[in-house]
């Protein structure tokens, strides 16, 4: 590639950045007692968000769909051209519509709201052009202004998409706030993956998987080794009676006894082991376990409940469920 070709992509592709970054910055002025009003009533409304939209704003009215039903406010999306061809049966009494069009002039709109307005459902604009046919029939307006597109040619949707999905965005996170909604209703709505999991995996939901390598204090070091390899977790419970965790006998622990010692037969378990070991609680989060053990550059940690063996949470637990 040559230089000069290579310095022109450049300059693009930063000006479209700026541009882009530029107009979400803009919407800010537009935040105001329309916006908070438009919150309020998607907030204390009894049905659902519908959002609608074709072409490119259908596609970013689906991201902000998924937005919201993530964030605990119930949205489904309608396309635009669909609604008129059947799919205006989804729209129930209480539901809100939020239709997004940067024109707001469309003949595909200026075909669906007046058939909006006839079933009485509130309607939200979200709109670049705040005098459009959409603007002026909607009971609330978002303002998505953009004054022009980052496109070269101000035709492909690029800005204009930016905007509407950064508004989206600043919707359903006032939306999140005024429910006060908690990272426990967030894993509730997501479940699967990492990201649930480090929301709601606990590490009593772990270590019962895991055999328990454990010996008493007085035993002597080939017990503690036997105990170790057997178990396979690089380490041993070092107990009393009931089951009282005592300390804890590692791979570590080991090697520094035979760079220490020339004569170890006659050692317990009691005289290498390191009587304050890093435990947690059963209902300690997975992610938690994980970050202790990142922290302190070990592989695994001693469950425990008032002071009495549980079981072992080991790192390949933790990396198994995807939380690293």
């Amino acid at each position: 590639m040559n230089t000069k070709l290579e310095k022109k992509i450049q300059s693009v592709a930063k000006k479209v950045l700026q541009d882009e970054a530029e107009a979400i910055l803009s919407l800010k002025s537009y935040i105001n007692e329309d916006f908070e009003a438009c919150v309020e009533t998607i907030l204390y409304s009894k049905g659902r968000l519908i959002i609608t939209g074709i072409g490119k704003s259908a596609i970013i009215g689906q991201k902000i769909v998924a937005t919201m039903n993530s964030t605990g406010t119930p949205a489904i999306f309608m396309h635009a051209a669909d609604a008129i061809h059947g799919d205006l049966g989804m729209i129930q009494a209480d539901d809100i519509v939020l239709c997004i069009s940067k024109s707001g002039d469309t003949p595909e709109i200026k075909v669906l709201v007046p058939l909006l307005k006839r079933y009485r459902n509130q309607l939200i604009a979200m709109v670049s052009n705040v005098e459009s046919y959409l603007a002026k029939n909607a009971d609330f307006v978002l303002n998505a202004h953009v004054e022009r597109e980052a496109c070269p040619l101000n035709l492909a949707p690029t800005t204009s998409t930016t905007v509407a999905l950064a508004l989206g965005d600043a919707l359903a996170m006032c939306l999140l706030e005024a429910r006060d909604f908690t990272s426990r209703d967030f894993a509730k709505y997501h479940p699967g993956g990492s990201l649930g999991k480090k929301l709601y995996l606990k590490v009593r939901d772990i270590y019962p998987h895991n055999e328990i390598p454990k010996v008493e204090k007085d035993v002597d070091i080939q017990t503690v080794i036997l105990e170790m390899t057997s178990k396979r977790l690089g380490a041993t419970a070092v107990v009393g009676d009931n089951d009282e965790l005592l300390g804890i006998v590692t791979d570590g622990d080991l090697r520094r006894m035979l760079n220490k010692q020339k004569e170890f037969s006659t050692l317990q378990a009691k005289d290498i082991m390191n009587a304050t070991p890093k435990v947690i609680s059963p209902e300690e989060y997975a992610a938690s376990a994980l970050a202790i053990m990142q922290d302190k550059s070990i592989t695994q940690l001693v469950v425990v409940e008032q002071k009495k063996l549980l079981g072992f949470v080991h790192l390949h637990d933790l990396l198994k469920e995807g939380l690293a």
